[in-house]
Formats: structure tokens, sequence, C-alpha cells
């Protein structure tokens, strides 16, 4: 949503304690085991964190309530704001859970503060809940409801993480509860909205914010409340709260294996945002990115720049190494700091980026440096050197079309997760017959794919000898690909030993036959745009099942070698094809390309889904 009146007027900020080295942490969280004290060194050196923060002694007491960390962060930001409890009218908060489980977390927290009657919102979630609960406040503020508002995000997790957890329960965490411990950090951070700039000093105007959740695509990636090997059982199933923590069920779990698919979500927004005019990646001056280790910086990074759309280096900030990973507090601490450690200019553009790792929610907030009221009307000086779009693509036609391919890639993978092929194996359904049954579909699609390379060849013009030369190549591979799927299939006890008697459905017939139209057409480099769903496939969304299938199926390691290979090389596959697009959209004579290359890709997008709903598994 856009906004026109609406200030971030005050920040700030409280980390309880004194700062925890890595040294000093195993004071307060222990290592359970020789395996744990392993996990802990390796996890430590990947995020990079050197010091974090506890509102708990080194007996595991608490020292400080939530309540008063978020009330101690909210005083700040009224004090950098000038202003007092009696100047605001709505206070919303986001966090994982407050120090009771009702009432609601805003509510504990006006009483903390001992604020006057007003309205409040609690917003319960994970790193998005801060981000939910700023929504909420700057919508009232824009909508006139409120002129002045306070939200708080604050987190406490170094009580679930205390030794005596786990040295007295008696049970035995597993690695994906193992790696939150190292991980976060308490804290709180505060925001005060305004419907106008201050009168001095720095406020910034809050442009836009962007939130969207994928819970619907994914499994849970993060959650506290279930036992391991039962993920829909809730804790409240159990005879008593005993047995659920004796089962391990308030253990806060995180699986790190889908993690790489956040940051591709992000990255996917960030594009469909500069894509609709949200803003421009050279137009960006400081780029806040809530990550929890130092490894994810530069995923995120590659990324944006394979995507044509990065930010220089020098213009990211985080405070992830000395604050530690605080949740939805994370952006909140984050902009405090940073507003006290680098100094901005009117105009600027400040672009926070918050994933959550939840069940996947994507956001991002876009402020803007505003001038005081004092001097809101004076004309300020436009000598201020603009920088040059920091496109990683030769041009800005290939970034273009690179922006546009990710905009369908984003829509069909969002459908293919929903797909009731997908859906079946994360609900734990998919059989041995389901797997035989799909590669019976699947073989006779990939047995024609070098066919109907071959014949685009074929149809290429002597100009693009290149992309016949990169073509071949890949065709070559594919030819005999097949025949390693078809042993799979027959190594996983299947029937038909000819496979002239494979038939493909409906949709993979449709599939087939629009590939090899295309493929007789003169010059049809449109088949690019296809050949990016077909391989991404392989490459994103295929590896990341194989885990899941196999622990359902049982079946021996001779039965997935195709779906094993093209995990490893597909993306040496993409890398092959970004070479040839980027020939074929700077030596193309045809002006509409890059349309027809994006409208080839929505076709097999659809028409790769209509052969999965077409599998009547």
């Amino acid at each position: 949503m856009n906004y026109e009146g609406v200030y971030v007027v005050g920040t700030g900020a409280f980390m309880p304690g004194e700062p925890v080295s890595n040294e000093q942490i195993d004071t307060f969280i222990q290592p359970i085991n020789r395996q744990s004290e392993r996990l802990k060194k390796n996890i430590l050196r990947e995020n990079g964190i050197q010091t974090r923060y506890y509102g708990i002694d080194a007996e595991g007491n608490t020292t400080i309530s939530l309540s008063k960390m978020a009330s101690n962060a909210v005083h700040a930001a009224l004090s950098d704001a000038k202003l007092t409890l009696k100047d605001f009218s709505l206070l919303t908060t986001g966090t994982v859970g407050g120090d009771v489980a009702v009432p609601g977390f805003a509510n504990m927290l006006q009483g903390e503060l001992k604020a006057p009657p007003m309205e409040v919102s609690t917003h319960t979630g994970i790193c998005a809940s801060g981000v939910i609960a700023l929504r909420h406040a700057a919508d009232a503020v824009e909508l006139g409801r409120h002129s002045k508002a306070c939200v708080a995000a604050c987190e406490f997790p170094s009580r679930m993480f205390k030794k005596t957890r786990f040295t007295e329960s008696g049970y035995h965490a597993d690695f994906d509860s193992h790696f939150l411990r190292w991980m976060l950090s308490d804290g709180a951070g505060s925001m005060i909205l305004s419907n106008e700039p201050r009168a001095e000093g720095v406020s910034l105007k809050l442009n836009h914010i962007h939130i969207k959740s994928f819970s619907g695509d994914y499994p849970t990636c993060m959650q506290i409340g279930a036992p391991l090997d039962q993920p829909e059982k809730s804790y409240l199933d159990y005879h008593s709260l005993h047995d659920a923590e004796k089962d391990g069920s308030f253990l806060l779990r995180q699986n790190i294996r889908l993690l790489p698919h956040l940051f591709e979500l992000g990255v996917h927004e960030y594009i469909e945002l500069q894509k609709n005019g949200v803003f421009k990646a050279n137009e960006i001056d400081h780029f806040l990115c809530h990550y929890s280790s130092e490894k994810f910086a530069p995923v995120v990074a590659e990324l944006i720049e394979k995507a044509g759309a990065s930010i220089p280096k020098e213009r990211w900030y985080s405070n992830l190494t000395r604050k530690g990973n605080t949740g939805s507090a994370s952006i909140f601490i984050m902009l405090d700091d940073f507003l006290k450690e680098r100094p901005v200019k009117p105009g600027e553009k400040i672009l926070c980026f918050i994933p959550e790792s939840g069940r996947f929610t994507v956001s991002f907030i876009l402020l803007e440096v505003a001038a005081p009221q004092s001097i809101a009307s004076t004309a300020f000086p436009t000598d201020v050197e603009i920088p040059e779009p920091a496109f990683a693509t030769e041009d800005e036609r290939l970034s273009k079309v690179l922006q546009q391919l990710s905009s369908v890639w984003h829509d069909y993978r969002s459908r293919f997760l929903r797909s009731k092929f997908h859906q079946k194996i994360h609900s734990q359904r998919f059989t041995e017959k389901d797997y035989r049954h799909w590669m019976e579909n699947w073989v006779p699609q990939v047995r024609e794919g070098s066919k109907w390379m071959r014949l685009a060849i074929a149809n290429l013009g002597e100009q693009y000898s290149f992309l016949k030369e990169t073509i071949d190549t890949h065709a070559g591979e594919e030819q005999h690909d097949w025949k390693i799927l078809f042993q799979d299939y027959l190594n996983s006890g299947g029937s038909i030993t000819d496979p002239d008697q494979l038939k493909r459905n409906r949709g993979g017939e449709a599939l087939n036959a629009f590939m090899f139209y295309r493929a007789s057409q003169k010059n049809a480099l449109d088949l690019l745009g296809g050949i990016y769903i077909i391989e991404g496939t392989g490459q994103r969304i295929i590896p990341a099942k194989l885990p899941l299938i196999k622990q359902q199926l049982k079946l021996g390691p001779e039965c997935y070698r195709f779906l094993q290979y093209h995990g490893e090389n597909d993306e040496n596959h993409l890398i092959r094809w970004m070479s040839a697009v980027s020939f074929a959209v700077h030596h193309s004579d045809d002006p509409n390309l890059a349309e027809r290359i994006v409208e080839t890709a929505k076709t097999v997008a659809d028409l790769y889904l209509m052969q999965l709903e077409n599998l009547d598994l």
C-alpha cells in the first residue's frame, strides 16, 4: 500500500543486560551433549553473530519482563520524537508471544506504560508480526483515524532456550531445535508514527508497505507447539502440558532445508515491486536487510544481481553481528541503530526487507527521508549525484525480459506448489504407485525433448549460429536422459517394458504438441521462455521434493537417478540458458521478441501444470 501522509518521527530500542559474547554464551545456553557443542560451533561460524543479549541470568532466572523491554523501547522512541504518552492514541504490537498467553500483548504493554485509554491491537507471529503491526498503525494514520500512533515489536527467546529446560527435562533435542538456540537474541524496538513530519530533526516518510504470505504454498518452516514427528498435533491435544513438554512440543524448531525457498520468494517479490513502479533499485540509497545469518547476505545479493536489480553492497546495513536476530523486533532495532550511526539527507530512500520463515511471509518497507517541517518549504540543492542504474545485465532490454520472466515463474511456482500432485507429496500420501504413474506420463515427454530442440535448431537462421551450438549441446545431453528416467521407472517396479507403450496424459500431449508447433516455426527464439520453465522446474522445485519422496517411498537410490541428476545439473543448464537468451535479445531484429519469450513461458507454465493436474493421482 502507498502512503501519502504517514511519517516515522521517532525510533527507539532496548536490549536487556550486557552483550553476551560467543565465549560467554554457554553460561546462559549450555550445550546439551557432544553433538550440540559441534553444532554450536558450526552455526556460530556461519551466522557471524559476535554478541547478543539475554533477559535471563546464568541460572535461567528472568531479569526483566517482555512488557518492560517493550516499554523501555517505547519511552526511547517517544524521547527521540520529543513526545509523551498522551500524544498518541493507538498502540500496536508484534511478537511471537507475550509474558502471558492472554490478554493480548498490546494490552499488557499499555498497562506497563501506564498509558491513558486508547485503541490497541496485538499481532502475533514471527518476524512479519512487527511489520503487520506497523501496517495496522500506518493505515490508521493515513485514514485519519489517529494523528499519532506507537508501534512496538519485541522478543524474548532466551526463556525458551535456557539450559535448565534442556538439562532438567530429560529429552533429547533434535537438530531443528538445536539450530535456533544459537541464533536468537532478546530485544525490543519501537516507532512513533505521525501525520506530519517533525518540526526539527529527522523524519522518515512512509511510502509503501508490502506484505505477502505464501503459507498456502509451503509447509511450516518454523514453529513451536507441536512434536517433531507429528507436526499437525497441537500441544493442547495432550492430556497435560507436562506431557506436551516431555514430548518436545515446546521446542522452537526451524527446518533450515526450506530456507533457500524463502529468499527466492523475497527476491521475486522485490522484482515485482520494482516492475510495478514502487521503487527502482538505483534509487535506493540504503538497504536494511533482515537475515538470520551472515551466510544469507551473499545469497540475497546474488539473486537480486542475477535479476538485474542489484543494490551496491556499500548501501547495505545490518546490525546482526552485534545485536543478533531479534525476530519481529529486528527491523525496528536495525532502523534505530542505522539512524544513529549513518547520516541521512532529505530525499534519500531506505528499503527494508523482512522475510519470515514461519510459513513464509515476505515484507518490504519503503521510507524516504523527509525535510523538517520548519524548512519543508525550502528548496533543497539538486546537485546530489544520482547513481547510474545498477543492472547486472548488459542493457535494460535483457533486464526487463528477466524481470518479466521472474513474475511468470513466481506465479507458476505458487500454482505448482498448490497442485494436487505437490500437495499429495507434502501430506505424506505419495505412494510407489503414484511415483510410477508419474514417470509413465513423464518418460514420453522427456523422450521428445531433444527432438523438438533439434527441430527448432533446423529452423534457425545462420545469424543464430551461437544459439544453434548452445541448443545442440543441450539437446545432446537431453537425448539419452529419458533412458535414465525409464530405468528408474523399471527399478521402482514399473510393469511396462516397452517405452513406446507409455502414453502422455492430455496435459502432456498439449505441452508436447505446443513445443513441436513452435519449434517448426522459423526463428522460434520464444522457446527460450518455455525452456526457462522446464529447466527451472528441474533445478528449483523437483530437488526440494526428492527428500520427501525418498522418505515416503523407501525405494533404493537406483530409483531416483534422474531426479538426482537434474537437481545437480540443471543449474548449469540455466546458466547456459542465460547466455542463450542474452544472445537472442541482443541479436534478434524482432522488436516483439521479449514479449513473445514471456508469452511462451506463460503458455508452457500453464501446460506443465495441466499435465500435473491430469495425473489422476
